[in-house]
Parts: structure tokens; sequence; C-alpha cells
């Protein structure tokens, strides 16, 4: 009755913290020539070996975008696309490459954090200890900067250049899992050095706000970029199936230079960099005193990035809902529902299994819940659409006590204790035209099942409260279109009676 994909992830993706740095980007390509040298010399197949070979993590899969994952927010398209957009699971994962034993363990390199009170001679006495706070965020500011222009050039000189050079995608490929980030880089040198100018003699820095208030406008381009990510991430995970780009990957998150990141992590990295722009912007409001010229500066500031990131966050959300509707396949015309096509947003998506034990991926869209079986196609993941999707607007939610439902009958689940099976299920079902059709849906725990619960239930409030929005906008036009009915009609009886007294 229902079918399978794979295990469900956290709500958002995780953010990771940087924790390791590399001596110059001048340096990379020779790390990378030699680590694809020794990947050439290496025999496919080795002879039998009694070391225990220490796994390298794996990047996350195309689920790793997914959740169930909160679209709406940008922290998600990692906090997902992420949600991602982080978004963390593998929907159907791929068999793993053979591994190589590693013949030196290369350490990790921690990058070197510095504060504001470490680049200074001497701190004047004169500055209170809320404006030394403050500064010392100004120059988090700045060096987050300086780092993030660095891993992007890391990001284009190790990864798409070589990858370009030797074959190992095309440039069509690259081009679409890199998308616009080249056109990232000088737009934060721009900042950089905007703010490395304002430092004084002492080290400070007086005004910030005037600067961020030019720049921040900059942040446009990352409509286009953010937007691009989801379908970046499915097209990332579907070449890591072919050898030479898993090898190829591999050998360069266990070379120093990449700090034990993998590639998504930087191509991400632009994304969680623009959402943390309002909260160093509120860190330094907070060490700002009432008296000090920037704050009307920093205020307006604070405005304008919480703007643009809501505005990123809308397209980038949409952007998502357009890329899984075209990933759906439909069995027959009757599963087309047009509320599928209307839906801007997709509220969370992700794995769930049915009372047999089968595995679903299900999409919580903006007006209609799809329940789905991923099948793999030669260029990327789609979904096949499972029974009938259910309309937001005829979608009943129930909470279901655990031991309650009955578990289907498979030879693996025979295996498996009743009470482990049966727990943290709800139940969807429909009241209108698809009357009678209903899913019980196992959640991987009870703080996933709450997720899912949660979200299903502000989806059908946020459904109800538009559509009474809409009647009561619908009202007060033809409450409106009734007014001037009647003043026409009161013009128009002035004027008769007017005439009328004239004739008289």
């Amino acid at each position: 009755m229902e079918e399978e994909e794979s295990e469900t992830t956290s709500w958002s993706p995780v953010q990771r913290e940087r924790l390791f740095t590399f001596t110059s980007i001048s340096d990379i390509s020779g790390q990378v020539d030699e680590a694809i040298a020794d990947s050439g010399t290496a025999k496919d197949a080795e002879e039998p070996s009694n070391k225990r070979v220490k796994p390298v993590s794996k990047g996350t899969g195309l689920a790793s975008l997914m959740g169930p994952v909160k679209s709406t927010s940008l922290k998600r398209i990692g906090q997902s696309i992420s949600r991602s957009i982080s978004f963390k699971t593998e929907a159907r994962p791929f068999p793993a490459a053979p591994l190589r034993p590693r013949v030196k363990n290369t350490p990790s390199k921690r990058r070197n954090s510095l504060l504001w009170s470490d680049t200074v001679e001497s701190i004047s006495e004169e500055l209170s200890a809320k404006e030394i706070k403050r500064q010392e965020v100004i120059f988090e500011l700045t060096q987050g900067e300086q780092q993030l222009v660095d891993d992007l050039s890391l990001a284009k000189k190790a990864y798409y250049e070589p990858m370009l050079k030797l074959d190992i995608m095309t440039e069509n490929e690259l081009m679409q899992i890199f998308g616009t980030l080249d056109s990232l880089i000088p737009i934060h040198e721009d900042l950089w050095n905007r703010l490395q100018t304002l430092r004084g003699s002492e080290g400070t820095v007086h005004e910030v706000g005037p600067t961020l208030m030019e720049w921040f406008p900059c942040l446009d381009s990352y409509i286009t970029y953010c937007c691009n990510l989801v379908a970046a991430k499915a097209l990332l995970d579907h070449k890591k199936q072919e050898r030479r780009v898993d090898e190829f990957l591999r050998l360069c998150q266990e070379s120093s230079f990449s700090r034990k990141l993998d590639l998504w992590n930087f191509l991400d990295l632009p994304r969680s960099r623009l959402v943390k722009y309002p909260l160093l912007l509120k860190e330094i409001l907070r060490h700002t005193s009432s008296e000090h010229p920037d704050l009307p500066h920093l205020e307006e500031a604070m405005e304008l990035i919480q703007r643009i990131v809501g505005q990123v966050n809308s397209k980038t959300g949409e952007a998502e809902s357009q890329y899984y509707q075209s990933s759906l396949c439909f069995q027959d015309d009757n599963q087309r529902l047009p509320e599928i096509q209307h839906s801007r947003l997709l509220h969370c998506h992700g794995e769930l299994k049915n009372s047999k034990g089968q595995k679903l991926h299900v999409f919580l869209f903006e007006l209609v819940l799809v329940l789905t079986r991923p099948v793999s196609h030669s260029e990327v993941l789609q979904f096949q659409v499972y029974r009938q999707p259910i309309p937001i607007a005829d979608l009943l939610l129930e909470e279901l006590p655990d031991g309650e439902v009955g578990m289907g009958g498979s030879f693996r689940g025979a295996f498996t204790s009743t009470n482990d099976r049966a727990k943290n299920f709800f139940r969807v079902s429909s009241r209108g035209r698809w009357k009678g059709q209903a899913h019980s849906l196992q959640a991987s725990d009870s703080f996933n099942k709450q997720q899912w619960v949660s979200c299903i239930r502000q989806a059908i409030i946020s459904f109800k409260d538009q559509l009474n929005s809409s009647h009561r906008s619908l009202l007060n036009q033809s409450a409106d279109s009734s007014l001037d009915d009647i003043a026409d009609l009161s013009i128009d009886s002035d004027d008769k009676v007017g005439v009328d007294v004239e004739m008289s």
C-alpha cells in the first residue's frame, strides 16, 4: 500500500562552526594536484588488509535539504536548502565507494580566532566596557568578511577549477552547482575593504552604520544564488554517484586546505553568512549607547537587512517549492491537483513510514499534502506521487497514542518488536472530494513526530487565516461598491430634482 524512502532528518540544517584554517590559497593547487596524483597511482583493487580503516565522513544527500525542513526560513535553505534548504539525510542512500587506507592522517588546522583587543597595542582608558564590546563585534564582522572571501576563493580554486581542468564534471554541470558564487567574492571584498578603512589610528571604528546602509543593497544578488541552492544540492548528490567525482571530493576533504569540510559546506557559506548579518547588527546595537551618533544609522541598517533577508527568504522558498513540484511524477491526471501548482511555498518535507513500515517522502506544500515514493532517474532523484494528494482545505490531522496503530505484516517487520514499531504515529485524512482516504504515518521519534504535527497544524491555521482574510477583503470590496452605487444614486436623484425645479 505504501513505499520507501530513507530516514527522517533534523528539522533544520546544522551550521558547522569554522574550526580550522589553511595557510594561504596559493598552497592549495599543489595539495590538490598531489592528492590527485596519489589517487592516480593507487590500484583499483587492493590486497586484503587487516588494518582498520576509519571511514571519512560523507557529505549529506539530497534529503539533506529535507526534513521535515521548514522551507520558510533561510536558517533552514542551512539552518536546510537546507532547508536547507541545511536539509540533512539522503532520500535514497547510494552505495559507498570503496575506501583506500590512508597513508597519512593530516591533522586538521584550526582557524586563528582573534579578538579586537588582540590587534591593538593598548586600549584607551577613555573607552567604556560597553564600547570595547562594541569594537569587538565590529571586528568580528570585519574578520568574518575576510574569512568568507578566503573560503569562496578556496571553493573556486580548489574545487571548480581542478574539476573543470580534469574533466571530472562538465562546465555546464559546474555552473549549475556553483551558480553565481564567483560574483559574490568582489561584493564581500568590497565590504571588507570598507570596514578596514573605517579603523582609526587607535584601531577603533567610530561609525559603521552608514557604511552598512550603503553596502547592504548589494545583497540583492543573493536572491539568484540562494534560489539555485536546492537544485545545486540535488545535482551535486547525483554526481557523487560517479566514482571519479566521489573520489576527488573525498581527497579534497581529507586534505588540510579544506579544514575537513566538504564541497557543500563551502557552497552553503554565503547563505549562512547572510542570515548572520542581523545577529551581528543586533549585537552592535546592544553595545551602542543611546547618545552615540551611530545609533540611528544602525537602526536603519537593521531594518534594511531584515527586509533584504526576508526578500531572499521568500524567493528562495518559492524556488524550492517550484523545484520539488517539478520533481513530482504523477501516475494519472487525477493526481494533478491545481493546489500543487498554486502553492508558492513548501512548509516542510521529509521521510515517514506508513503502517506497513514502508517508507514515503511527504511534502507539505502551502495548499496541499503530497505523499510520494522516491524514484531514481538518469539525472536526479524524482518523487512518484502515492495515492491522491490531500488539499489543506480538506486535511484532517489526528495524533495517535503509542500502540494504537496495528502494524502490517512484512517479512522484515516480523522480527521487530510491536512496541518499537507502533510508536510516534499520527493520522492524516481527507473530508472533501477524496473523503475516506486516510494515512497513518510514523515519524522516526517523538520529537520528529511533534515537528510534523506542529507544522501541519500551522499550515492548516495559515490556510484558514488566508481564507478569512480573502473573505473579509471581498466583503469590504462589496461594501465599498455598494456605497459607491448608493452615492451614484444619490447624485443622480439630486440632479433629477434640480432638473425638475428648473422646469417648474
